[in-house]
């Protein structure tokens, strides 16, 4: 005989509590269903929502429901008459076990059917057991704070990606050394450096278009193993600059590459070293290039903060920067 589970939750977002009632809840049915709901005005998405729980629990069926309804029994006299037929609809066969870590899972299996399994249990003490005591009110509120209880795609979604972007010589390696050092966060080094110190010859517009896309592979293959932030030395829309300085042309492929959630840019106000891949010391140049760079961020329409001041005071600017968006 088939063994039937049904559980529904908002998992706003989803956190390692709502992964352990699940698969606890799984091993013991042959067939769980999982039902999503959300409102219009939800802070987190619930296509989203819903989405993020297809991709984490493809063994159980998994339904979104998105009805404007009571969402307690306070708000109605007709709140449980409503979700007897929310249920019914999603579950049709008769439910064995009605799983829930919350203390209304004993008057809905009365309502729906099923025997109340309080997997989790009631637990308020984060010392008694953390994931059961996880709420997504806590996890919104404070998004690093319980990044250890985040699976992938949630971090995916409150993971922030800062970006250094700057003319030449306007120190963006260093202070993104600095900030690693500060923040804690992952850095993404700059290809492009890597590519010009192994191929001298003058840079092509396909050589140009490389680099932009290595960046962002580069990016993308980090993310997977970064924290709440993302620290990238340059990205896409800074390769698009430099094709438009060397070459004249701004490619509409870099411009149209993903971009960071906050871009720092760099004011020209250190002086210019020669590393050996650096073109432009005439002060003309470098000031012409400063405003191509600035033009890119504008025209992308992404938002940036300018960075000025050498040593800690460059780095002080950055630090308020990224903590005055996200913190």
């Amino acid at each position: 005989m088939t063994r039937r589970g049904f559980l529904l939750g908002k998992f706003m977002p989803p956190h390692a509590g709502h992964i352990a009632l699940i698969r606890s809840a799984r091993a013991l049915v042959d067939e769980l269903t999982v039902m999503v709901c959300w409102l219009p005005d939800d802070p987190v998405p619930g296509k989203l929502r819903l989405a993020w729980m297809c991709e984490l629990f493809p063994d159980c069926r998994v339904l979104g429901h998105d009805g404007i309804v009571p969402q307690s029994p306070e708000e109605s006299t007709d709140f449980w008459p409503v979700w007897r037929n929310i249920v019914a609809s999603a579950h049709p066969e008769p439910i064995d076990y009605l799983f829930a870590g919350e203390d209304y899972g004993a008057e809905l299996a009365r309502q729906v059917g099923g025997l109340f399994v309080p997997l989790g249990g009631r637990v308020l003490d984060m010392a008694d057991d953390p994931l059961s005591a996880l709420s997504g009110s806590a996890v919104r509120a404070d998004p690093a704070r319980h990044w250890a209880y985040l699976p992938q795609p949630v971090r995916a979604h409150y993971r922030r990606t800062i970006c250094l972007h700057g003319a030449e010589s306007t120190g963006k390696t260093t202070l993104a050394r600095a900030l690693a050092a500060d923040t804690g966060a992952i850095t993404v080094g700059e290809y492009g450096r890597s590519h010009c110190e192994v191929h001298r010859e003058p840079l092509t517009r396909e050589d140009l278009l490389l680099i932009g896309h290595a960046q962002q592979a580069m990016i993308a293959a980090a993310a997977e193993w970064a924290g709440p932030l993302l620290l990238v030395d340059t990205d896409a829309l800074m390769t698009a600059a430099w094709c438009e300085m060397l070459l004249g042309d701004r490619p509409v492929e870099l411009m149209g590459a993903p971009k960071a959630d906050l871009y720092l840019l760099l004011e020209p106000d250190l002086p210019w070293i020669d590393d050996g891949t650096r073109f432009f010391s005439n002060p003309d140049d470098r000031h012409r290039f400063a405003r191509i760079v600035e033009q890119v961020l504008d025209d992308a329409g992404v938002p940036f903060v300018r960075i000025s001041g050498q040593g800690n005071e460059r780095l002080a600017a950055a630090r308020a920067a990224i903590g005055a968006n996200y913190d």
